[in-house]
């Protein structure tokens, strides 16, 4: 195999470790996000967060990277890509404000399933009939943590599926503008669309609002989370197809699971468990399997 076929393949496997410390992240920022609802208005932690993340990757890269920095080829989709992603970080607060973090996770996870139906049509991916079985078990396992009777606030269920829907179109133009884009500048775009949208919405929250050390601290650690999180995640879509590097997003749900049970004390019901434990699986078993077939096509 020449090096341009491997550059072509891309290196699968590192994508799905990538994605799997992505979500650690996200969880880790989600439940630092749920934490600070608890003191202060969405779209202030929000600015904040975006804030952070636009700093730092200034501060950090543009003394080598220069206007590279920013420097993309399709600029508006990009930067849709980047309103999208904000818009998704708005409804997960919001949906956070009043639910657990396993299940407010559980719900958006139906996007990688909604990836992996379009996927094929829109980027001419081919899942097979493994992929498609592990998305059906994953789906299913998200219905039972998600079933009805299980006493979710119906507002923080809405917001959920719009996260879902937005998450959804997130995953795909992602995969579609890393064919041209670089990663940093595509995060970039995203950290300073977030802080511009964001501090406007917060203009009116500001006034006689006072934030602890403590917890502008904390806003920090969210905006570094977010900003490293994104980051793997972009460079993951590089690496591998969106069909086999969704469903790993699954394992979002093991780690809010357990980051829920550690700083809140909610322990999932047995069946939510045992949804939480399918969808890990079904993730785990389309992306090995899709790695080993790619590796066989690629050896014949």
């Amino acid at each position: 195999m020449t090096s341009e076929e491997s550059r072509s393949e891309g290196r699968p496997m590192l994508g799905v470790a990538l994605v799997a410390l992505a979500v650690l992240a996200f969880a880790l920022a989600d439940t630092t996000t749920k934490e600070l609802t608890t003191r202060y208005p969405v779209p202030v932690i929000v600015f904040i967060r975006y804030s952070v993340n636009a700093l730092l990757l200034a501060l950090l890269l543009w003394p080598r990277m220069r206007e590279g920095l920013w420097q993309t080829t399709r600029t508006w989709l990009v930067m849709i890509r980047g309103l999208i992603l904000a818009l998704a970080s708005l409804t997960m607060a919001l949906a956070l404000t009043v639910m657990p973090v396993g299940e407010a996770t559980a719900i958006i996870y139906l996007a990688p399933f909604a990836v992996m139906l379009l996927a094929g049509r829109l980027l001419g991916e081919k899942v097979g009939l493994i992929g498609w079985a592990g998305a059906m078990i994953g789906f299913f396992g998200v219905l039972l943590i998600v079933r009805p009777g299980g006493g979710l606030d119906p507002l923080g269920v809405t917001y959920a599926l719009i996260n879902a829907g937005l998450a959804t179109a997130y995953h795909l133009m992602t995969r579609f503008l890393s064919r041209t884009e670089q990663p940093t500048p595509m995060v970039f775009h995203s950290a300073w669309i977030g802080a511009v949208l964001f501090g406007v919405l917060s203009l009116g929250s500001f006034s006689g609002l006072s934030i602890s050390f403590a917890d502008f601290g904390l806003m920090v650690l969210l905006g570094t989370l977010m900003t490293i999180g994104h980051f793997l995640f972009t460079v993951a879509y590089r690496e591998g197809p969106a069909s086999m590097l969704a469903p790993v997003n699954y394992l979002h749900l093991v780690w809010a699971g357990g980051l829920g049970w550690l700083v809140f004390g909610h322990v999932p019901e047995p069946l939510a468990l045992f949804g939480m434990g399918l969808v890990t699986v079904a993730g785990v078993v389309i992306a090995s399997r899709a790695h080993l077939g790619l590796r066989r096509g690629i050896a014949r």
